[in-house]
């Protein structure tokens, strides 16, 4: 693989060989986990900056 191809076509060469897969898997979901606790968080920073902080546990438990 040395000496063919760009930098960039290596590296998707070695990120889809077999053993690869699993941590892109992994990757993609802390990812998306991420996003989804970010979201939340300004959720509950939105309810608390309202004076609503009563609501944040309530949101959290539905």
């Amino acid at each position: 693989m040395e000496g063919h191809g760009s930098p960039l076509q290596q590296f998707f060469a070695m990120l889809v060989r077999p053993d690869n897969i699993p941590i892109i898997g992994m990757l993609a979901l802390v990812l998306w986990f991420t996003y989804v606790g970010f979201k939340e968080a300004r959720k509950n920073d939105e309810l608390i900056a309202q004076g609503r902080e009563d609501e944040v546990l309530r949101k959290m438990q539905e």
